[in-house]
């Protein structure tokens, strides 16, 4: 890998994605997060990827070559960094179809590197020192962490952008102490977040509906995907719950240990995996448990009651896409007291049609009490249809509520 060029992600999660940024760095990249998010995208998307693909393509490969038209970047020296999970969604595919594009609009000289755990693409494939990973995870922790609260604290902050201020500080700090033996001292990071959030004024006695977000990663995480979607929840006076993004990490690497007990196969990599996935779940409990101890705050659910959520519904062989993840996480959220949910996925996106569309029938028949909106998004779909859905739902749970 040429550490001298620029290399270019686009972005999903701001608050994940400028940490990992900062990994990136801290390892002798010069890193950018494309920030950019206007309807110049969506055309340039349109323009190089066929129409039949999912609108997450569309938008991430629309994103690149807006970037590269843009005049900012030196064509010649310049890297596009892609993850892929390796699973059978069409995401997989993105990165032969971002070749495809740079070809289409004769980019030929601009690199494409690959970030995955599969060796997918082994002469292209984007690596780090064994402590780049450690901190990478370790800021997948701490996005977790500061998206869980940051998001409980701004639905009821008295001075409107308190939190805003005490998130921007504690990213900074975060990223200046990357490759620090402080940014590994996570407990005593957690406790410190966690008194600087709570220190904000609230509106203790004010309740407001809370909505969980799920969906196709990308359509879930990203405002360029879903139109703002977690803004626009708390500008109608509700409270966002997201869930975090190591447990997509996790349901990845569960994978493979329900592949053994399915299929009776993985070899040694199972061993390896059933210890990753050991380690991470135990520094996922850890945080949760610093939560617990501050009143204000909700704690989010550790990724093994999310498994468990599958029981009667579906099997964990079902791992196209999000796979059972998705319905595992509208159950928990029932479970934890978010009825109302929504949805967001691509259009035509097969397995969200079937995991999330095809199940929630069944996830009403159970739960009544559910309050569920599947919102679809793609380059022609109006956002005013999407909003006035969203709205709809959200004036159900108001009424449901006025009635209690």
């Amino acid at each position: 890998m040429n550490k001298n060029c620029k290399v270019l992600i686009p972005m999903m999660m701001d608050i994940h994605f400028d940490l990992i940024a900062g990994v990136l760095k801290n390892e002798g990249y010069d890193v950018e997060v494309l920030k950019t998010n206007h309807r110049g995208i969506i055309e340039e998307g349109l323009k190089s990827v066929h129409n039949d693909m999912c609108y997450p393509a569309l938008l991430v490969i629309g994103q690149f070559i807006d970037a590269l038209k843009s005049g900012k970047y030196d064509t010649n020296n310049v890297a596009l960094l892609l993850t892929q999970t390796g699973g059978g969604c069409r995401a997989s595919n993105y990165i032969h179809l971002l070749r495809k594009a740079l070809e289409k609009n004769n980019f030929h000289q601009v690199k494409v590197w690959s970030l995955n755990f599969e060796g997918l693409d082994k002469k292209n494939e984007f690596s780090l020192s064994l402590s780049g990973y450690f901190n990478l995870f370790y800021s997948i922790l701490y996005g977790d962490l500061l998206m869980c609260i940051y998001h409980q604290s701004v639905a009821y902050e008295k001075n409107l952008g308190d939190s805003k201020k005490t998130l921007t500080y504690w990213k900074d700090k975060l990223i200046s102490d990357i490759g620090k033996k402080i940014f590994k001292k996570l407990k005593d990071n957690y406790k410190k977040i966690l008194e600087s959030f709570s220190a904000i004024p609230k509106n203790s006695n004010e309740k407001k509906i809370r909505v969980g977000i799920v969906g196709e990663i990308y359509m879930k995480y990203s405002p360029l995907g879903n139109n703002h979607l977690t803004d626009y929840l708390e500008k109608e006076g509700a409270e966002a719950v997201n869930t975090g993004l190591l447990d997509f990490l996790l349901f990845n690497l569960y994978d493979t240990i329900f592949d053994r007990k399915i299929y009776g196969r993985a070899g040694i990599k199972y061993f390896f995996v059933k210890y990753l996935v050991k380690y991470i779940e135990k520094k996922q409990r850890e945080m949760i448990e610093v939560i617990k101890k501050y009143k204000s705050f909700i704690a989010p659910s550790p990724f093994s009651h999310v498994i468990e959520m599958t029981k009667g519904y579906l099997g964990h062989g079902v791992k196209m896409g999000e796979g059972w993840l998705l319905t595992a996480e509208m159950l928990e959220f029932i479970r934890m007291g978010v009825k109302n949910i929504v949805c967001a996925q691509p259009f035509g996106c097969l397995p969200n049609h079937i995991i999330a569309k095809g199940m929630i029938r069944k996830i009403k028949d159970n739960h009544p009490e559910a309050n569920i909106v599947a919102v679809d998004y793609d380059p022609g779909a109006s956002s005013v249809n999407q909003e006035n859905r969203i709205r709809l739902m959200l004036e159900n749970a108001r009424m449901i509520a006025n009635e209690v």
